[in-house]
């Protein structure tokens, strides 16, 4: 299988100007094409023009490895995560630590690059495969082990959808087999779209609280795994090795539904389609329907298809059933359910770690795409209730804000300019609303880029994004992100010409100061994890749905990189741009 490497670089302030922390993660984990979407591309790289296929969305990603740039001081800097893809087998479907000598060789040359940890998914489907409780935690041990020998630290993500099964993945990590033994005879515990077709990436939110796993919830399942880490990984915990975890909480690990699935034919720029009707959410839907006074209405009928535009629907299109107090009434039912679910597994993930010195994190999909139509279709179908005139994210943040989790979000690198103009894409307009959505709800925001970039117009991108207003001398800077990922660690990206301007984007995240060690010299101190907060009522979440205007951007940012093979895809763009 592919674990795939992260380089995380993650800075953070306070202590002395000018000191900050670069972080490889190693993060086992495989792009799912399943839940990416896919582009066909343009694009030059180091000076060849090549077509590629650009994986746009979000962060889904499954990722990889990340380099976590962490800790910055007195320069407003903000943590920056290298999401890196190692090569084949770290952590095989059987349960092997694989080829070990080269993964101890690239950790210790990207240690030397001045990294501070990896990020690691650790897959539900690996260690409890044997059966229901039967984990098997060796694997993982023996890596986080290197890990620690190598001097990095670690974030575990706890991974609980299924990796790979599309097309362009060269491994696939299934769900475990009992699991999938229970979809046969029971297929509604998969998230199921109109027609009827199931989607085993992950199991439906319909089944959080149904006792169908040999007598457990699916959140009891997670619940579970969670409790088993923490038990079998104690000594990695109060090392100080394991510093963050991050809770998977739908595909790709990311808090959504699949709307926008490969294996069942969406392409990019697809609005993709609701994934509510396996029998157990139309059940609590015909409930709640029938509670507002309303028992004659149904979930959708006229939202189209995994491939058609806003437009050639009823539901999106202009003066669509979304304006109407039904869609209205829909649309809040199906982005609550998601809040919900949300919430239940980060209590559980805060029962699970209470008391541990380290932070729990949850990931949201950056769905650029249609985000400048009105309807913004895309968002939408995944779960996200964002329009002009509601914000679909902050509520997400204030939500998160009770388990004082970090706010994961991606498409970091992108420019509206270089994407298509008939796709209606906002990434920049995008990061701006969900990071200042959660700065205002007073949560840690990092990040990730979605497609691996060596040059600099994708490392600018992302600087300017860290910092969107730029270093402070006065202090740390009023908006600036916790972390940054970055993907990926790979073959590729340790080319000397690639890991050149890479270690000159970590000079910059760090504001052109020397690497510091000592992490009491910055922001980013870790105590024990407190209990969450009391439940937030439903009426405080929708509170945060008011749209503000989001904070003032930079032009660019204050700490370019330069670098030939950045210039030359700019003019390159520029003249393609001239024959759109």
């Amino acid at each position: 299988m592919i674990n795939n490497m992260t380089s995380i670089i993650r800075s953070t302030q306070g202590g002395c100007w000018g000191s900050d922390r670069l972080r490889l993660r190693l993060y086992g984990s495989v792009f799912d094409l399943a839940v990416m979407p896919l582009i066909d591309r343009v694009e030059s790289l180091q000076g060849v023009i090549r077509k590629v296929k650009r994986i746009e969305a979000m962060g889904q990603t499954g990722r990889s490895n990340y380099v976590d740039v962490t800790k910055f001081p007195k320069a407003g800097t903000s943590k920056l995560s290298t999401d890196e893809m190692p090569e084949l087998g770290v952590i095989s479907n059987d349960n092997v630590f694989e080829d070990q000598p080269k993964m101890e060789k690239q950790l210790k040359e990207l240690r030397a690059a001045g990294v501070d940890g990896v990020m690691v998914d650790v897959w539900w489907g690996i260690v409890e495969s044997k059966g229901p409780k039967q984990y098997d935690w060796s694997a993982y041990r023996s890596l986080f082990a290197l890990v620690q020998e190598c001097g990095l630290k670690l974030q575990a993500i706890m991974s609980f959808h299924r990796c790979g099964g599309n097309v362009g993945d060269e491994v696939t990590i299934p769900l475990p087999q009992w699991v999938l033994d229970i979809g046969e005879t029971d297929p509604d515990i998969f998230y199921t779209n109109r027609k009827g077709n199931r989607n085993k990436e992950y199991l439906t939110i319909g089944v959080d609280n149904q006792p169908l796993f040999h007598g457990r919830t699916a959140v009891q399942l997670y619940s579970d795994n969670m409790k088993s880490f923490r038990q079998h990984m104690s000594d990695f915990i109060e090392a100080g090795l394991i510093i963050d975890i991050e809770v998977g909480l739908g595909p790709a690990g990311e808090l959504r539904y699949p709307s926008y699935t490969g294996t069942q034919g969406w392409v990019f720029p697809g609005i993709g389609e609701f994934q509510c009707y396996d029998k157990y959410l139309e059940a609590e839907f015909k409930e709640a329907a029938t509670g507002a006074g309303h028992p004659e209405w149904g979930l959708p009928d006229n939202a189209g298809e995994y491939n058609d535009t806003p437009g050639s629907t009823e539901f999106f299109g202009l003066n669509g059933t979304y304006m109407t107090e039904k869609g209205k009434f829909f649309l809040t039912w199906y982005s609550n359910k998601l809040l919900n679910h949300g919430d239940e597994i980060l209590d559980e993930a805060n029962r699970a770690f209470l008391g541990c010195k380290l932070k729990l994190a949850a990931k949201v999909a950056g769905i650029h795409w249609w985000y400048k139509s009105p309807s913004h279709a895309a968002e939408l179908t995944s779960g996200y209730y964002n329009l002009k005139d509601r914000d679909g994210y902050r509520p997400i943040a204030r939500m998160l804000s009770r388990h004082y989790a970090i706010f994961n979000f991606t498409c970091l690198e992108m420019r509206d300019s270089e994407q298509r103009a008939d796709a209606k894409c906002g990434p920049q307009e995008l990061v701006q609303q969900v990071l200042s959505g959660g700065w205002r709800e007073e949560v840690e925001v990092a990040g990730e880029n979605a497609l691996s970039r060596y040059d600099s117009n994708g490392y600018n991108q992302m600087l300017l994004n860290a910092r969107p207003n730029g270093i402070s001398r006065e202090g740390l800077p009023k908006q600036i992100m916790y972390g940054v990922t970055y993907l990926r660690l790979s073959d590729e990206l340790l080319k000397d010409k690639n890991f050149k301007i890479f270690k000159t984007f970590v000079k910059k995240m760090h504001t052109d100061q020397d690497y510091c060690a000592d992490l009491g010299m910055y922001n980013h101190q870790i105590g024990p994890l407190e209990r969450s907060k009391p439940k937030l009522v439903m009426e405080d979440l929708l509170e945060a749905t008011k749209p503000m205007e989001p904070f003032p951007w930079g032009e660019e940012t204050d700490m370019k990189v330069d670098d030939f093979d950045g210039v030359l895809a700019n003019l390159i763009r520029k003249l393609f741009s001239l024959f759109k």
